[in-house]
């Protein structure tokens, strides 16, 4: 089973995460911010990862903290647990609709951290939540899973249900990218390390 766990406590936050990326989408997701709950439960539902999270943040301030270092978490755990990515697909990729809106995430687990990142929600928020730290979310997440991540929202008119075609196409291209491939036998690539 490939499975990590990280914690990481700071003056901002303090956070326990652990993964199990051969799960069954089973969740547990105490951030203290209810919106990325329920998208951090797309990733573990749509992905059949297992993630157990408590975070405990400066609400008091804003968000931005929590999310980010969450994210900062969530990538260093899938960096641990994929290991030396030998067998693995690499590739992932996944289009998700949700009534009018319609999203598209594609990765690779190159290495090599980057994201594109086009998505316009038509509002600042949903709920309580600042739709800005979705970006932050994914830079941080692209560049401690080391990464590279795209992600478009091809159309959209409600910000839920675009945040959630994001997060449930994430969940569901993480699940392709690190499948073993049974005609794999090293490592999915030509300079032979990723």
């Amino acid at each position: 089973m490939r499975q990590a766990s990280i914690e990481r406590n700071t003056a901002e936050t303090k956070i326990s995460l652990s993964i199990n990326l051969d799960g069954d989408g089973n969740s547990s997701i105490q951030s203290g911010v209810p919106f990325l709950d329920h998208m951090m439960e797309q990733i573990a539902r749509h992905g059949l990862i297992d993630i157990q999270l408590v975070a405990k943040g400066d609400h008091e301030i804003d968000d931005h903290h929590t999310v980010e270092d969450i994210a900062i978490c969530l990538g260093e755990v899938f960096y641990k647990a994929i290991g030396d990515k030998r067998g693995i697909v690499r590739y992932g990729h996944a289009y998700v609709p949700l009534d009018e809106a319609l999203s598209r995430v594609v990765l690779d687990f190159s290495g090599r951290p980057s994201l594109e990142y086009h998505v316009n929600f038509p509002r600042e928020r949903v709920g309580d939540f600042d739709i800005d730290l979705f970006r932050e979310f994914f830079a941080a997440l692209a560049n401690h899973a080391r990464i590279s991540l795209h992600i478009d929202c091809l159309r959209g008119r409600n910000n839920h249900h675009i945040a959630e075609t994001i997060f449930k196409a994430l969940g569901r291209a993480l699940r392709m990218a690190v499948a073993y491939d049974d005609r794999q036998k090293g490592i999915p690539s030509t300079k032979g390390c990723l």
